[in-house]
Protein backbone atom coordinates (compact mmCIF):
# COMPACT_ATOMS: atom_id res chain seq x y z
CA UNK A 1 0.00 0.00 0.00
CA UNK A 2 1.13 3.82 0.44
CA UNK A 3 3.41 4.75 2.83
CA UNK A 4 1.93 8.26 2.68
CA UNK A 5 -1.43 7.33 2.84
CA UNK A 6 -3.44 8.28 5.71
CA UNK A 7 -4.44 4.96 7.66
CA UNK A 8 -1.47 3.58 6.31
CA UNK A 9 -0.51 1.58 9.32
CA UNK A 10 -3.65 0.36 9.55
CA UNK A 11 -3.28 -1.25 6.45
CA UNK A 12 0.29 -2.43 7.05
CA UNK A 13 -0.83 -4.41 10.97
CA UNK A 14 -4.15 -5.95 8.39
CA UNK A 15 -1.92 -7.19 6.28
CA UNK A 16 0.64 -8.04 9.11
CA UNK A 17 -1.70 -9.87 11.39
CA UNK A 18 -3.44 -11.99 8.22
CA UNK A 19 0.40 -13.05 7.36
CA UNK A 20 1.15 -14.37 11.24
CA UNK A 21 -2.28 -15.97 11.34
CA UNK A 22 -1.10 -18.13 7.91
CA UNK A 23 2.44 -18.82 9.31
CA UNK A 24 1.84 -19.36 12.76
CA UNK A 25 2.60 -22.81 13.89
CA UNK A 26 -1.09 -23.49 15.07
CA UNK A 27 -2.02 -22.89 11.56
CA UNK A 28 0.80 -24.95 10.02
CA UNK A 29 -0.79 -28.49 9.36
CA UNK A 30 -4.07 -26.92 8.19
CA UNK A 31 -2.23 -24.58 5.90
CA UNK A 32 -0.03 -27.62 4.63
CA UNK A 33 -3.74 -29.64 4.19
CA UNK A 34 -5.41 -26.40 2.21
CA UNK A 35 -2.31 -26.16 0.33
CA UNK A 36 -2.51 -30.39 -1.09
CA UNK A 37 -6.28 -30.58 -1.64
CA UNK A 38 -6.00 -28.48 -5.01
CA UNK A 39 -2.56 -29.86 -5.57
CA UNK A 40 -4.09 -33.62 -5.43
CA UNK A 41 -7.37 -32.74 -6.64
CA UNK A 42 -5.48 -31.09 -10.09
CA UNK A 43 -2.95 -34.13 -10.39
CA UNK A 44 -5.87 -36.71 -10.40
CA UNK A 45 -8.18 -34.60 -12.64
CA UNK A 46 -5.19 -34.23 -14.85
CA UNK A 47 -4.27 -37.91 -15.03
CA UNK A 48 -7.81 -38.87 -15.62
CA UNK A 49 -9.09 -40.31 -18.67
CA UNK A 50 -9.85 -37.85 -20.98
CA UNK A 51 -13.01 -39.80 -22.06
CA UNK A 52 -14.27 -40.05 -18.22
CA UNK A 53 -15.09 -36.12 -18.99
CA UNK A 54 -17.70 -37.07 -20.87
CA UNK A 55 -17.42 -33.65 -23.09
CA UNK A 56 -17.65 -34.97 -27.06
CA UNK A 57 -13.96 -33.83 -28.73
CA UNK A 58 -11.83 -32.80 -25.68
CA UNK A 59 -8.52 -32.39 -26.56
CA UNK A 60 -4.97 -32.82 -24.23
CA UNK A 61 -4.66 -29.16 -23.89
CA UNK A 62 -8.63 -28.79 -22.87
CA UNK A 63 -8.48 -31.09 -20.19
CA UNK A 64 -5.03 -29.69 -18.62
CA UNK A 65 -7.01 -26.07 -18.52
CA UNK A 66 -9.73 -27.94 -16.70
CA UNK A 67 -7.06 -29.34 -14.33
CA UNK A 68 -5.73 -25.92 -13.84
CA UNK A 69 -8.95 -24.40 -13.61
CA UNK A 70 -10.14 -26.46 -10.83
CA UNK A 71 -6.12 -25.75 -9.33
CA UNK A 72 -6.75 -22.03 -8.91
CA UNK A 73 -10.56 -22.67 -7.92
CA UNK A 74 -9.87 -24.37 -4.72
CA UNK A 75 -6.18 -22.13 -3.86
CA UNK A 76 -8.23 -19.37 -3.71
CA UNK A 77 -10.74 -21.10 -1.90
CA UNK A 78 -8.32 -22.30 0.23
CA UNK A 79 -6.51 -19.10 0.73
CA UNK A 80 -3.15 -21.23 1.44
CA UNK A 81 -1.30 -18.27 0.35
CA UNK A 82 -1.92 -15.41 -0.81
CA UNK A 83 -4.51 -15.19 -3.98
CA UNK A 84 -1.95 -13.10 -6.11
CA UNK A 85 0.40 -16.01 -5.72
CA UNK A 86 -1.89 -18.36 -7.01
CA UNK A 87 -2.32 -16.42 -9.92
CA UNK A 88 1.28 -16.09 -10.83
CA UNK A 89 1.66 -19.91 -10.35
CA UNK A 90 -2.04 -20.32 -12.55
CA UNK A 91 -0.09 -18.72 -15.09
CA UNK A 92 3.09 -19.96 -15.04
CA UNK A 93 1.02 -23.57 -15.59
CA UNK A 94 -0.63 -22.15 -18.38
CA UNK A 95 2.30 -21.23 -20.28
CA UNK A 96 4.19 -24.78 -19.33
CA UNK A 97 1.76 -26.59 -20.22
CA UNK A 98 -0.73 -25.16 -22.72
CA UNK A 99 1.12 -22.90 -24.58
CA UNK A 100 2.53 -23.22 -28.28
CA UNK A 101 5.93 -22.71 -25.90
CA UNK A 102 5.56 -25.29 -23.33
CA UNK A 103 7.95 -27.66 -22.45
CA UNK A 104 8.64 -30.00 -24.98
CA UNK A 105 7.60 -32.90 -22.43
CA UNK A 106 3.59 -31.07 -22.68
CA UNK A 107 3.74 -30.31 -26.20
CA UNK A 108 4.63 -33.67 -27.96
CA UNK A 109 1.34 -35.69 -26.91
CA UNK A 110 -0.91 -37.31 -29.27
CA UNK A 111 -4.65 -35.43 -29.66
CA UNK A 112 -3.15 -32.33 -28.16
CA UNK A 113 -4.92 -30.11 -29.61
CA UNK A 114 -5.34 -25.67 -30.35
CA UNK A 115 -2.83 -24.26 -27.92
CA UNK A 116 -2.58 -21.27 -26.36
CA UNK A 117 -0.94 -18.12 -27.51
CA UNK A 118 1.93 -17.65 -25.01
CA UNK A 119 1.87 -14.33 -26.09
CA UNK A 120 -2.11 -14.58 -25.32
CA UNK A 121 -1.19 -15.30 -21.72
CA UNK A 122 2.06 -12.64 -21.32
CA UNK A 123 -0.31 -10.14 -22.26
CA UNK A 124 -2.58 -10.75 -19.75
CA UNK A 125 -0.04 -8.34 -17.14
CA UNK A 126 -0.29 -5.57 -20.17
CA UNK A 127 -3.96 -5.40 -20.65
CA UNK A 128 -5.56 -1.80 -21.52
CA UNK A 129 -7.58 -2.79 -17.91
CA UNK A 130 -4.68 -3.32 -16.20
CA UNK A 131 -3.13 0.49 -17.42
CA UNK A 132 -5.91 1.46 -16.46
CA UNK A 133 -5.60 0.36 -12.75
CA UNK A 134 -2.14 1.83 -12.56
CA UNK A 135 -3.41 5.07 -13.90
CA UNK A 136 -5.95 4.98 -10.80
CA UNK A 137 -3.24 3.75 -8.30
CA UNK A 138 -0.76 6.89 -9.30
CA UNK A 139 -3.99 9.44 -8.88
CA UNK A 140 -4.08 7.82 -5.21
CA UNK A 141 -0.32 8.39 -4.51
CA UNK A 142 0.04 11.42 -6.40
CA UNK A 143 -3.56 12.99 -4.23
CA UNK A 144 -1.67 11.56 -1.10
CA UNK A 145 1.43 13.53 -1.64
CA UNK A 146 0.26 16.64 -2.31
CA UNK A 147 -2.54 16.91 0.24
CA UNK A 148 -5.45 16.54 -1.79
CA UNK A 149 -6.76 13.47 -0.49
CA UNK A 150 -7.10 15.74 2.82
CA UNK A 151 -8.30 18.69 1.62
CA UNK A 152 -11.07 16.86 -0.35
CA UNK A 153 -12.22 15.12 2.77
CA UNK A 154 -12.40 18.48 4.37
CA UNK A 155 -14.65 19.98 2.12
CA UNK A 156 -16.54 17.30 1.39
CA UNK A 157 -17.45 16.55 5.10
CA UNK A 158 -18.15 20.17 6.16
CA UNK A 159 -21.23 20.86 3.82
CA UNK A 160 -22.86 17.71 6.58
CA UNK A 161 -22.71 20.28 9.25
CA UNK A 162 -22.35 18.81 12.75
CA UNK A 163 -26.23 16.90 13.50
CA UNK A 164 -24.97 13.17 14.66
CA UNK A 165 -27.20 11.87 11.50
CA UNK A 166 -26.14 14.34 9.31
CA UNK A 167 -22.11 13.50 9.56
CA UNK A 168 -23.07 9.94 9.27
CA UNK A 169 -24.52 10.36 5.91
CA UNK A 170 -21.38 12.58 5.18
CA UNK A 171 -19.19 9.48 6.29
CA UNK A 172 -21.07 7.43 3.70
CA UNK A 173 -21.17 10.00 0.94
CA UNK A 174 -17.26 11.16 1.08
CA UNK A 175 -15.95 6.97 1.42
CA UNK A 176 -17.89 6.29 -1.75
CA UNK A 177 -16.32 9.13 -3.50
CA UNK A 178 -12.92 8.10 -2.47
CA UNK A 179 -13.68 4.52 -3.62
CA UNK A 180 -14.52 5.71 -6.42
CA UNK A 181 -11.54 6.38 -7.48
CA UNK A 182 -8.75 5.15 -4.95
CA UNK A 183 -8.39 1.64 -3.86
CA UNK A 184 -11.15 0.36 -1.45
CA UNK A 185 -8.80 -0.75 1.24
CA UNK A 186 -6.85 2.44 1.14
CA UNK A 187 -9.88 4.50 1.41
CA UNK A 188 -11.38 2.69 4.66
CA UNK A 189 -8.30 3.11 5.80
CA UNK A 190 -7.95 7.26 5.76
CA UNK A 191 -11.54 7.69 6.35
CA UNK A 192 -11.58 5.66 9.77
CA UNK A 193 -8.04 7.34 10.72
CA UNK A 194 -9.86 11.17 10.62
CA UNK A 195 -13.02 8.92 12.71
CA UNK A 196 -10.55 7.64 15.18
CA UNK A 197 -10.77 10.59 17.38
CA UNK A 198 -14.63 11.18 16.69
CA UNK A 199 -15.15 7.37 17.80
CA UNK A 200 -13.29 8.41 21.43
CA UNK A 201 -15.69 11.14 22.37
CA UNK A 202 -18.60 9.61 21.72
CA UNK A 203 -20.88 7.97 24.37
CA UNK A 204 -19.16 4.62 25.71
CA UNK A 205 -22.86 3.47 25.86
CA UNK A 206 -24.32 4.89 22.69
CA UNK A 207 -24.57 2.88 19.43
CA UNK A 208 -23.58 5.65 17.21
CA UNK A 209 -19.67 4.86 16.88
CA UNK A 210 -21.40 1.41 15.89
CA UNK A 211 -23.11 3.50 12.99
CA UNK A 212 -20.53 5.31 12.12
CA UNK A 213 -17.38 2.93 11.96
CA UNK A 214 -19.81 0.47 9.78
CA UNK A 215 -20.40 3.69 7.65
CA UNK A 216 -17.18 3.19 6.18
CA UNK A 217 -16.61 -0.20 5.11
CA UNK A 218 -20.24 -0.18 3.78
CA UNK A 219 -19.77 3.15 1.46
CA UNK A 220 -15.97 1.69 0.54
CA UNK A 221 -17.41 -1.32 -0.99
CA UNK A 222 -20.99 0.02 -2.37
CA UNK A 223 -18.62 3.40 -4.00
CA UNK A 224 -16.64 1.00 -5.25
CA UNK A 225 -19.32 -0.15 -8.23
CA UNK A 226 -19.40 3.25 -9.14
CA UNK A 227 -16.66 3.56 -11.32
CA UNK A 228 -14.73 0.45 -13.53
CA UNK A 229 -11.22 1.16 -11.69
CA UNK A 230 -13.69 1.45 -8.36
CA UNK A 231 -13.02 -2.45 -7.76
CA UNK A 232 -11.52 -4.97 -9.54
CA UNK A 233 -14.74 -7.33 -10.31
CA UNK A 234 -16.11 -4.33 -12.00
CA UNK A 235 -12.76 -4.40 -14.76
CA UNK A 236 -13.12 -7.47 -15.02
CA UNK A 237 -16.50 -7.53 -16.01
CA UNK A 238 -15.85 -4.88 -18.72
CA UNK A 239 -12.81 -6.00 -19.92
CA UNK A 240 -14.98 -8.75 -21.36
CA UNK A 241 -18.39 -6.43 -22.39
CA UNK A 242 -15.85 -4.93 -24.50
CA UNK A 243 -13.43 -7.52 -25.98
CA UNK A 244 -13.46 -6.43 -29.50
CA UNK A 245 -12.82 -10.58 -30.35
CA UNK A 246 -16.18 -11.33 -28.02
CA UNK A 247 -18.81 -9.12 -27.01
CA UNK A 248 -17.22 -6.01 -28.30
CA UNK A 249 -20.64 -3.79 -26.26
CA UNK A 250 -18.17 -0.49 -26.25
CA UNK A 251 -19.20 0.25 -22.37
CA UNK A 252 -17.46 3.40 -21.75
CA UNK A 253 -16.01 4.72 -18.54
CA UNK A 254 -18.61 7.51 -18.07
CA UNK A 255 -21.51 5.26 -19.55
CA UNK A 256 -20.75 3.38 -16.67
CA UNK A 257 -21.01 5.94 -14.19
CA UNK A 258 -23.95 6.70 -15.33
CA UNK A 259 -25.94 3.93 -14.78
CA UNK A 260 -24.12 2.85 -11.49
CA UNK A 261 -23.60 6.12 -9.89
CA UNK A 262 -27.71 6.91 -9.53
CA UNK A 263 -27.62 3.41 -8.22
CA UNK A 264 -24.79 3.65 -5.64
CA UNK A 265 -26.71 7.15 -4.23
CA UNK A 266 -29.56 4.95 -3.85
CA UNK A 267 -28.27 2.41 -1.94
CA UNK A 268 -26.10 4.90 0.26
CA UNK A 269 -29.28 6.23 1.64
CA UNK A 270 -30.70 2.96 2.20
CA UNK A 271 -27.80 2.25 4.18
CA UNK A 272 -27.95 5.79 6.18
CA UNK A 273 -31.82 4.68 7.32
CA UNK A 274 -30.65 1.15 7.83
CA UNK A 275 -27.61 1.90 10.10
CA UNK A 276 -29.81 4.92 12.08
CA UNK A 277 -32.68 2.55 12.44
CA UNK A 278 -30.21 -0.09 14.28
CA UNK A 279 -27.57 1.74 15.87
CA UNK A 280 -29.28 5.13 17.07
CA UNK A 281 -26.88 8.18 18.22
CA UNK A 282 -27.40 9.34 21.53
CA UNK A 283 -25.20 12.29 20.89
CA UNK A 284 -26.89 14.57 18.93
CA UNK A 285 -23.91 16.89 17.54
CA UNK A 286 -20.04 15.55 16.50
CA UNK A 287 -17.17 18.14 15.73
CA UNK A 288 -14.96 16.96 13.33
CA UNK A 289 -11.31 18.08 13.24
CA UNK A 290 -9.47 16.77 9.91
CA UNK A 291 -5.91 17.66 10.00
CA UNK A 292 -4.14 18.68 6.98
CA UNK A 293 -3.61 21.26 4.18
CA UNK A 294 -3.14 20.84 0.27
CA UNK A 295 0.35 21.98 -1.08
CA UNK A 296 0.45 25.12 -2.89
CA UNK A 297 3.60 24.55 -5.13
CA UNK A 298 3.44 24.25 -8.58
CA UNK A 299 3.90 20.61 -8.84
CA UNK A 300 0.66 20.16 -7.10
CA UNK A 301 -1.15 22.86 -8.45
CA UNK A 302 -0.52 20.56 -11.99
CA UNK A 303 -1.73 17.71 -10.04
CA UNK A 304 -5.21 19.17 -9.26
CA UNK A 305 -5.38 20.27 -12.54
CA UNK A 306 -4.33 16.87 -13.78
CA UNK A 307 -6.35 14.96 -11.26
CA UNK A 308 -9.80 16.78 -11.95
CA UNK A 309 -8.99 16.59 -16.29
CA UNK A 310 -8.38 12.78 -16.16
CA UNK A 311 -11.77 12.66 -14.27
CA UNK A 312 -13.28 14.33 -16.91
CA UNK A 313 -11.90 12.99 -19.76
CA UNK A 314 -12.95 9.90 -18.17
CA UNK A 315 -16.65 10.76 -17.56
CA UNK A 316 -16.78 11.80 -21.29
CA UNK A 317 -14.68 8.79 -22.77
CA UNK A 318 -17.70 8.49 -25.43
CA UNK A 319 -17.90 12.74 -26.27
CA UNK A 320 -14.11 12.73 -26.96
CA UNK A 321 -14.02 9.41 -28.07
CA UNK A 322 -10.62 8.56 -26.22
CA UNK A 323 -10.76 5.63 -24.77
CA UNK A 324 -10.80 5.51 -20.65
CA UNK A 325 -7.59 3.33 -20.75
CA UNK A 326 -5.75 5.57 -22.91
CA UNK A 327 -6.66 8.24 -20.24
CA UNK A 328 -5.22 6.05 -17.85
CA UNK A 329 -1.85 7.22 -19.00
CA UNK A 330 -1.97 10.81 -18.60
CA UNK A 331 -1.55 11.21 -14.92
CA UNK A 332 1.20 8.49 -15.13
CA UNK A 333 3.10 10.46 -17.83
CA UNK A 334 3.00 13.85 -16.39
CA UNK A 335 3.49 13.12 -13.03
CA UNK A 336 6.43 11.07 -13.63
CA UNK A 337 7.59 14.14 -15.94
CA UNK A 338 7.50 16.73 -13.04
CA UNK A 339 9.09 14.51 -10.61
CA UNK A 340 5.28 14.16 -8.52
CA UNK A 341 5.83 10.06 -8.81
CA UNK A 342 9.29 8.94 -8.54
CA UNK A 343 10.47 5.26 -8.81
CA UNK A 344 10.32 4.65 -4.99
CA UNK A 345 6.71 5.25 -5.80
CA UNK A 346 5.74 3.09 -8.57
CA UNK A 347 7.02 0.85 -6.33
CA UNK A 348 4.45 1.21 -3.71
CA UNK A 349 1.47 0.52 -6.25
CA UNK A 350 -0.57 -2.42 -5.43
CA UNK A 351 1.13 -4.97 -7.45
CA UNK A 352 -0.47 -7.58 -6.18
CA UNK A 353 -4.02 -6.91 -7.21
CA UNK A 354 -2.76 -5.88 -10.53
CA UNK A 355 -0.84 -9.77 -10.78
CA UNK A 356 -4.01 -11.19 -9.30
CA UNK A 357 -6.80 -9.38 -12.28
CA UNK A 358 -4.30 -10.93 -14.70
CA UNK A 359 -4.67 -14.39 -13.59
CA UNK A 360 -7.72 -14.34 -14.10
CA UNK A 361 -7.25 -12.60 -17.15
CA UNK A 362 -5.32 -15.72 -17.85
CA UNK A 363 -7.27 -18.22 -17.17
CA UNK A 364 -9.87 -16.66 -19.50
CA UNK A 365 -7.64 -16.55 -22.08
CA UNK A 366 -7.11 -20.59 -22.07
CA UNK A 367 -10.80 -21.03 -21.67
CA UNK A 368 -11.38 -19.27 -25.23
CA UNK A 369 -8.55 -19.89 -27.13
CA UNK A 370 -8.40 -23.58 -26.00
CA UNK A 371 -11.51 -23.73 -27.05
CA UNK A 372 -13.02 -25.46 -23.71
CA UNK A 373 -15.40 -22.59 -23.22
CA UNK A 374 -17.14 -23.33 -26.50
CA UNK A 375 -17.20 -27.20 -25.31
CA UNK A 376 -18.24 -26.47 -21.64
CA UNK A 377 -21.46 -24.65 -22.86
CA UNK A 378 -22.31 -27.14 -25.52
CA UNK A 379 -21.79 -30.00 -22.78
CA UNK A 380 -24.21 -27.65 -20.73
CA UNK A 381 -27.87 -27.42 -21.36
CA UNK A 382 -28.24 -23.90 -20.83
CA UNK A 383 -30.46 -23.55 -23.55
CA UNK A 384 -32.72 -25.48 -21.55
CA UNK A 385 -32.56 -22.79 -18.95
CA UNK A 386 -34.50 -20.03 -17.91
CA UNK A 387 -32.85 -16.43 -18.82
CA UNK A 388 -33.81 -16.09 -15.08
CA UNK A 389 -32.09 -18.83 -13.55
CA UNK A 390 -29.32 -18.12 -15.64
CA UNK A 391 -29.06 -14.72 -14.48
CA UNK A 392 -30.40 -14.79 -11.05
CA UNK A 393 -28.38 -17.46 -9.96
CA UNK A 394 -25.26 -17.11 -11.09
CA UNK A 395 -25.36 -13.13 -9.00
CA UNK A 396 -26.49 -15.51 -5.78
CA UNK A 397 -23.72 -17.90 -6.56
CA UNK A 398 -20.73 -14.91 -6.85
CA UNK A 399 -22.74 -13.43 -3.65
CA UNK A 400 -21.83 -16.04 -1.49
CA UNK A 401 -18.26 -17.27 -2.94
CA UNK A 402 -17.29 -13.35 -2.63
CA UNK A 403 -18.33 -13.15 1.49
CA UNK A 404 -15.55 -15.86 1.83
CA UNK A 405 -13.13 -15.80 -0.66
CA UNK A 406 -11.13 -12.36 -2.60
CA UNK A 407 -14.10 -10.53 -4.48
CA UNK A 408 -11.41 -10.12 -7.63
CA UNK A 409 -10.81 -13.94 -7.26
CA UNK A 410 -14.48 -14.67 -7.60
CA UNK A 411 -15.04 -12.22 -10.58
CA UNK A 412 -11.44 -14.03 -12.23
CA UNK A 413 -13.47 -17.64 -11.77
CA UNK A 414 -17.25 -16.55 -12.78
CA UNK A 415 -16.86 -14.12 -15.70
CA UNK A 416 -15.04 -15.65 -18.15
CA UNK A 417 -17.24 -19.17 -18.11
CA UNK A 418 -20.32 -16.78 -17.97
CA UNK A 419 -19.07 -14.52 -20.65
CA UNK A 420 -19.20 -17.42 -22.64
CA UNK A 421 -21.77 -18.93 -21.49
CA UNK A 422 -23.75 -15.65 -22.29
CA UNK A 423 -22.74 -15.47 -25.32
CA UNK A 424 -24.42 -18.69 -26.72
CA UNK A 425 -27.47 -18.36 -24.93
CA UNK A 426 -27.92 -14.22 -26.27
CA UNK A 427 -30.87 -14.87 -27.57
CA UNK A 428 -32.52 -16.41 -24.52
CA UNK A 429 -31.15 -13.17 -22.51
CA UNK A 430 -32.05 -10.53 -24.71
CA UNK A 431 -35.41 -10.20 -23.30
CA UNK A 432 -33.35 -9.53 -19.90
CA UNK A 433 -30.76 -7.13 -21.04
CA UNK A 434 -28.48 -9.95 -22.38
CA UNK A 435 -25.04 -10.66 -21.43
CA UNK A 436 -24.59 -7.12 -19.68
CA UNK A 437 -26.93 -7.77 -17.50
CA UNK A 438 -25.42 -11.16 -16.31
CA UNK A 439 -21.91 -10.16 -15.99
CA UNK A 440 -22.31 -6.39 -14.56
CA UNK A 441 -24.89 -8.88 -12.01
CA UNK A 442 -21.45 -10.19 -11.22
CA UNK A 443 -19.25 -7.44 -10.26
CA UNK A 444 -22.40 -5.83 -7.83
CA UNK A 445 -22.93 -9.26 -6.78
CA UNK A 446 -18.89 -9.49 -5.43
CA UNK A 447 -19.00 -5.37 -4.13
CA UNK A 448 -21.93 -6.31 -1.95
CA UNK A 449 -20.61 -9.31 -0.29
CA UNK A 450 -19.98 -7.70 2.95
CA UNK A 451 -21.16 -10.00 5.81
CA UNK A 452 -17.96 -11.21 7.66
CA UNK A 453 -14.81 -9.48 8.97
CA UNK A 454 -12.92 -11.56 6.00
CA UNK A 455 -15.30 -10.41 3.34
CA UNK A 456 -13.02 -7.55 2.44
CA UNK A 457 -10.19 -5.60 3.75
CA UNK A 458 -12.57 -2.56 4.84
CA UNK A 459 -14.71 -5.03 7.11
CA UNK A 460 -11.41 -6.25 8.72
CA UNK A 461 -9.90 -2.73 9.04
CA UNK A 462 -13.20 -1.56 10.82
CA UNK A 463 -14.11 -4.85 12.71
CA UNK A 464 -10.36 -4.16 14.32
CA UNK A 465 -11.57 -0.86 15.87
CA UNK A 466 -13.44 -2.90 18.00
CA UNK A 467 -16.12 -0.80 18.07
CA UNK A 468 -18.20 -3.57 15.76
CA UNK A 469 -19.42 -7.18 16.18
CA UNK A 470 -19.53 -9.62 14.11
CA UNK A 471 -23.31 -10.22 14.58
CA UNK A 472 -24.05 -6.34 13.70
CA UNK A 473 -22.04 -6.99 10.52
CA UNK A 474 -23.83 -9.63 9.27
CA UNK A 475 -26.64 -7.62 9.87
CA UNK A 476 -25.86 -4.98 7.83
CA UNK A 477 -24.48 -6.88 5.43
CA UNK A 478 -27.07 -9.28 4.78
CA UNK A 479 -29.64 -6.52 4.75
CA UNK A 480 -27.50 -4.41 1.97
CA UNK A 481 -26.76 -7.54 0.15
CA UNK A 482 -30.29 -8.67 -0.37
CA UNK A 483 -31.55 -5.47 -1.12
CA UNK A 484 -28.76 -4.39 -3.19
CA UNK A 485 -29.06 -7.69 -5.24
CA UNK A 486 -32.75 -6.77 -5.69
CA UNK A 487 -32.18 -3.53 -6.82
CA UNK A 488 -29.19 -4.24 -8.99
CA UNK A 489 -30.41 -6.98 -10.80
CA UNK A 490 -34.23 -4.76 -11.80
CA UNK A 491 -32.10 -1.86 -12.55
CA UNK A 492 -30.01 -3.95 -15.23
CA UNK A 493 -33.10 -5.77 -16.27
CA UNK A 494 -34.59 -2.18 -17.13
CA UNK A 495 -31.73 -0.69 -18.99
CA UNK A 496 -31.07 -3.71 -20.77
CA UNK A 497 -34.70 -4.42 -22.15
CA UNK A 498 -34.60 -0.29 -22.75
CA UNK A 499 -31.47 -1.01 -25.10
CA UNK A 500 -29.38 1.96 -22.26
CA UNK A 501 -26.58 -0.41 -22.03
Amino acid sequence: MFKLFQGFHMVETYHKEKKEKRLSKDNQVSRIIRLLIPVIVALCLWAMPIETWGIEGLTVVQHRVIAIFVFATLMWVFEAVPSWTTSMAVVTLLLLTVSDSSLWLFSDVEGLGKTVKYTSLMHCFADPIIMLFIGGFILAIAATKTGLDTMLARVLLKPFGTKSKNVLLGFLVVTAVFSMFLSNTATAAMMLTFLAPVLKVLPADGKGKIALAMAIPVAANVGGMGTPIGTPPNAIALKYLNDPEGLNLGIGFGEWMAFMIPFTLVMLFLAWILLLKLFPFKQKTIELNIEGEAKKDWRSIIVYITFAVTILLWMTDKVTGVNANVVAMIPVAVFCLIGVITKRDLEEINWSVLWMVAGGFALGVALNESGLGQKLVASIPFDNWSPMVVIVGSGLICYAMANFISHTATAALLVPILGTAGMAMSVQLAPMGGVSTLLIGVAIGSSLAMVLPISTPPNALAHSTGFIKQKDMEIVGITIGIIGLVLGYTMLIFLGTSGLI
